[in-house]
């Protein structure tokens, strides 16, 4: 069957097509949930592949659990410098931003926005969280079918990123779309996105914040992003850059609202999918920590993380020539049969449930990953107090995208728990 809009035959079958051929970039695999099989015939058959051609240009495909950590963790021969994702922005416009620089840079500015998220901060945060998952919780309509995207992934993450940022709670709305127009990206195979719009619409982020900078400056400094990199000695002139000012808060932005606003998605379509787990769940709901993370990884919010190699280096066998696109497939080393016992079921009380690769490894692991993790909890936490079942009661619409594995659409129904008011 032909896909007219891609002007190519549709795929879907890996197993029947030349080896060199394969091609795990294409954006449609990811929108459609076919792209398993084709990273499991690539750990089978060739974990280390090159691809010559693509809308990207060649790249090489690093597939397995241990390759991947691999790669991750040695940063001197594989460098993040320009970009990591699999295609390179536009010269024009393409900000720096941390993560996608080597060190010493990288470190001293992620060093500089760590205090917002570090462990030490949790605490006074889990009060809030609480509070606010909960409030949205109580305002759903029960028993009328609602998108969970928009009423409860969107809006809590939005919550949590003015909270981090420390936006006026009425332009929370402002930064999921600003996330939505960082990863909407002809970069990450989103073949209509309107890259003029783009730039546009992240200049306006760029004076929006310009503002707060300017006042937080002023002001004593705080524990939000914008006042610690306004307040850190390394950090302070950023200003003067925009651009790589720019840059940050899309990391920012992005890295607070996708892998959280995906995982709480995912976890319904999961456990709709998985109904003896939710059963497990509901006999046992000290399960929540554990499924969280077995959500985290069985999403893999994040696609990919790309690297550049930096010198000729061999890895399983193949010679990977200096300058080479490398790309980190973690939505595959996160089903690698030889490291994940049963890694295509989904098991809330798999044991080691944390021991995947959604956050990285190395000195670019995700800084917020205990404030994700600690978001998801608290809602399933509340979720059991108040609904017997949040029911799918359609397909969930996945976005295009090689790199945010996400959901427009969770079309769901919410049950009420009997004598769920006396408990909420």
């Amino acid at each position: 069957m032909a896909d007219a809009r891609k002007g190519r035959l549709d795929l879907s079958d890996p197993w029947s097509l030349p080896l060199e051929t394969l091609d795990v970039s294409r954006s449609e695999l990811f929108q459609a949930n076919i792209h398993g099989a084709y990273f499991r015939r690539l750990r089978q058959e060739d974990p280390v592949h090159f691809c010559p051609d693509s809308a990207f240009g060649p790249y090489w495909s690093i597939t397995k659990f241990n390759d991947i950590v691999a790669v991750d963790s040695n940063h001197r021969v594989f460098s993040s410098d320009r970009d990591i994702v699999i295609g390179d922005a536009p010269e024009s416009f393409a900000p720096p931003m941390f993560i996608a620089m080597d060190q010493p840079r990288h470190d001293v500015q992620r060093k500089a926005a760590q205090p917002a998220v570090a462990p030490t901060r949790l605490s006074d945060l889990e009060a809030l969280i609480r509070k606010r998952a909960a409030a949205i919780l109580d305002g759903l309509p029960v028993g009328e079918p609602i998108n969970w995207v928009e009423h409860v992934s969107k809006e809590l993450t939005a919550q949590m990123l003015a909270t981090l940022f420390d936006v006026p709670f009425e332009d929370r709305h402002l930064l999921p779309y600003w996330s939505d127009m960082t990863t909407a990206s002809e970069t990450v195979g989103v073949p209509d996105a309107d890259m003029a719009a783009r730039e546009r619409v992240l200049g306006e982020c760029l004076a929006y914040f310009s503002r707060l900078w300017a006042e937080r400056a002023a002001a004593p400094p705080k524990f939000d992003f914008i006042s610690l990199l306004a307040h850190n000695a390394a950090t302070r002139d950023m200003i003067k850059t925009p651009m790589e000012l720019l840059g940050n808060l899309m990391l920012l932005i992005v890295g607070g609202n996708d892998t959280t606003r995906n995982s709480i998605s995912g976890g319904v379509v999961f456990l709709n999918e998985n109904p003896g787990e939710f059963a497990k769940l509901k006999a046992d709901p000290g399960l929540v920590p554990n499924m969280v993370s077995e959500i985290i990884r069985y999403q893999t919010p994040l696609a990919h993380m790309r690297r550049t190699a930096l010198e000729d280096v061999e890895l399983g066998g193949k010679l990977i020539r200096k300058g080479d696109k490398v790309v980190m497939w973690y939505i595959s080393g996160n089903r690698d049969e030889e490291v994940i016992d049963q890694p295509d079921r989904f098991l809330i009380d798999r044991p080691r449930a944390r021991h995947h690769l959604s956050f990285g490894f190395g000195i670019h692991r995700c800084m917020g990953n205990r404030v994700g993790e600690m978001q998801l909890r608290i809602l399933w936490e509340e979720i059991l107090k108040r609904f017997d079942r949040i029911e799918l009661v359609g397909e969930p619409v996945r976005v295009a995208s090689n790199f945010v594995l996400g959901y427009s659409d969770v079309p769901v129904v919410v049950h009420a728990r009997q004598g769920a008011g006396l408990i909420g």
